[in-house]
């Protein structure tokens, strides 16, 4: 199959159907060994330094990794996506620009699954019939959410990382399906997480810290048991057919959609306090103003960039905000609504 870059989950059902094989251009990015390099590609070929790192990330996996067609998202995620595709252009890529709808509706996600479907040449009759054999791979990813919170099974890095790899389940739908598979058997013979422990919900796209941010929590008493966006990435609500599960998913569209979904799981999950992560210079920041007013629950804010590590300033917030939360579990009647 032939490779395609995606800059953020779409509906890969489409492309699979039109013989691509989706990349998650992100994921590649942050798994690199040396996420650096591909930092110092970008920055090379003239992005500023004040650009966001995935976006420049992204670039350097297409120069590196010899991405020769990428699928980008022109609404409903980055809005330096679109200046992206003119410098991949530039370089010679093949460029197919693809838009989510402006609000969740089904009627206006259908036509946006037809236009690229006929860009792709394929039909919806064949995504549908892919959508029908990733069916088992987004159950067992399901499952594995539920053995966070519900079993307290799962770490909050695992969970991370088996959602956050649904986008394009790990480039082998198959192999997905097995390795997963093995982890949850895993799981089940573990004893289960201590119930003091506190619950956390993690808010915001996936962070630059990736592992050693779970691990750190965990390391003082504390699990995710509540990845937001990584979540909607499995599509945890698949609705009758491809343009249902697509309005469904909430990260493309407004942030009261997703706070109905935060608020949901937050009571689900018996949730402590939470996570924000903020992107440096990305638009979707500015969300915080939202989260804070609407979350009554504790709130930790945190930015990264380029560390990819946290750094010790990071981490002395981190253990305020844990320190905060435990007094709250232990008696305390002026619960804190947000850390700054």
């Amino acid at each position: 199959m032939k490779k395609i870059g995606i800059t953020t989950t779409v509906p890969i059902e489409v492309l699979i159907a039109a013989g691509f094989q989706p990349v998650d251009l992100n994921n590649v990015f942050i798994t690199d060994p040396n996420p650096e390099r591909l930092l110092s590609i970008a920055e090379k070929d003239g992005f500023p330094l004040n650009c966001c790192s995935w976006i420049k990330g992204i670039y350097g996996v297409c120069l590196s990794y010899g991405i020769k067609s990428v699928l980008c998202v022109t609404t409903g995620d980055c809005s330096n996506t679109i200046m992206l595709m003119e410098v991949l252009k530039l370089k010679g890529l093949e460029v197919i620009p693809f838009a989510y709808p402006d609000k969740p509706d089904s009627h206006l996600m259908q036509q946006s699954l037809l236009k690229l479907a006929e860009t792709l040449g394929t039909t919806l009759e064949a995504a549908s019939r892919i959508r029908e054999e990733l069916e088992p791979a987004r159950n067992l990813v399901s499952k594995l959410d539920e053995l966070t919170w519900r079993e307290d099974r799962v770490s909050g890095w695992e969970n991370h990382r088996w959602l956050v790899s649904s986008s394009d389940f790990i480039k082998d739908y198959h192999k997905y399906c097995q390795e997963l598979e093995h982890l949850i058997a895993d799981c089940l013979k573990c004893k289960s997480y201590p119930p003091q422990q506190l619950r956390l919900a993690y808010i915001g796209v996936p962070s630059v810290y990736g592992e050693d941010l779970y691990r750190y929590l965990e390391g003082n008493g504390a699990r995710v048991v509540f990845n937001e966006i990584q979540r909607q990435f499995s599509m945890p609500e698949p609705g009758n057919s491809l343009a249902e599960q697509y309005s469904n998913y909430t990260y493309p569209y407004s942030i009261y959609d997703r706070i109905r979904d935060i608020k949901v799981q937050l009571k689900r999950r018996r949730i402590d306090g939470v996570i924000h992560y903020v992107q440096a210079f990305c638009h979707r920041g500015i969300g915080d103003i939202v989260f804070r007013h609407a979350l009554n629950l504790p709130i930790l804010t945190l930015e990264g960039n380029d560390d990819f590590f946290l750094t010790q300033h990071l981490k002395t917030r981190v253990e305020a905000f844990l320190d905060i939360l435990k007094r709250s579990r232990q008696g305390s009647k002026h619960r804190p609504k947000a850390l700054v």
